[in-house]
């Protein structure tokens, strides 16, 4: 099939679909990135952007992000179709890649008080040589000050880590990457290469002190920690693939691996929706069903 005839299908199921079509909780769903739509692509495979599922906020969509490479084009990530092993859907294949939405306050809320709760279905491949332990999925960390912001990442070994860094504005200058108030939330066995997982993060809501929890194929948590909320944190534009909108160092801290589908509540989801949410996932992806 020609490449413009597959992007004009790819972008008719992007406007057919249903936001979270299928999901058993959609309340405070605001990103939906679903590799079987809403994919655009260029020169072959490689992704030029990907649609928000979710209508109606600024989160509409992430695209390619030329500054600051060197080669121009070089950090799309690569479509992948029809994968047998997650039950013949698509997935997009990262190398040290990214995709940015460009809107700079439309995850900030989630930070200083409403709470959030992300949902990776994700494999991983060997991770290459970077800041120590800092390969990440995705984030929206603010450029500069002290870097506020939410990101899922792995360390160097691949075990699975996230966080929240809330501190207050008045500290100024660089911050300790990881301490009482910004823990890191991390999963006691790495994951296995190119096998499949369900990764999924979760903050509390509340203006005081709130958890942190981690969760890998299971709605009980890998781990847990507390973090205190900065009502006044201020992070910036997110980021599917890296930490941030990290022009001065594009796929310096990114990951290798693949991302199939990316979801974001405005909102911690209960342990029940947890649950729910996972055992839909896990079967509609054959997650844990194949070595």
């Amino acid at each position: 099939m020609k490449i413009h005839h597959l992007l004009v299908l790819l972008l008719a199921a992007s406007s057919a679909v249903q936001a979270g079509n299928g999901l058993p909780v959609r309340k405070g769903l605001m990103l939906d990135l679903d590799a079987d739509h809403g994919v655009e692509l260029e020169e072959g495979n490689r992704v030029k952007a990907w649609h928000n599922q979710v209508k109606g906020n600024a989160a509409d969509v992430f695209v390619k992000r030329d500054e600051g490479r060197k080669v121009p084009g070089s950090g799309r990530p690569t479509f992948v179709p029809k994968v047998k092993k997650i039950g013949g859907h698509n997935t997009l294949a990262f190398d040290r890649q990214e995709l940015i939405n460009m809107d700079e306050d439309v995850f900030d809320h989630l930070l200083t008080g409403s709470g959030y709760t992300w949902v990776s279905v994700m494999s991983i491949g060997q991770q290459k040589q970077g800041k120590k332990d800092v390969n990440s999925f995705f984030g929206n960390l603010k450029n500069g000050s002290n870097y506020e912001g939410f990101w899922g990442c792995l360390d160097d070994a691949n075990h699975v880590w996230m966080g929240s860094r809330c501190w207050p504005a008045e500290k100024k200058g660089r911050q300790p990457l990881w301490n009482e108030k910004n823990p890191k939330v991390t999963a006691p066995e790495p994951l296995a290469l190119h096998r499949y997982y369900l990764v999924m993060g979760r903050m509390g809501a509340g203006k005081g002190t709130v958890n942190l929890d981690l969760y890998i194929n299971s709605a009980t948590p890998a781990d847990s920690q507390k973090v205190p909320v900065n009502p006044k944190a201020n992070s910036s534009k997110m980021a599917i693939g890296q930490e941030r909108d990290a022009t001065n160092h594009p796929g310096h801290e990114s990951f290798v691996g693949e991302i199939t589908r990316f979801l974001i509540f405005d909102r911690p989801l209960s342990d029940q929706e947890l649950a729910d949410l996972s055992q839909y996932l896990m079967k509609r992806y054959d997650i844990g069903t194949k070595k």
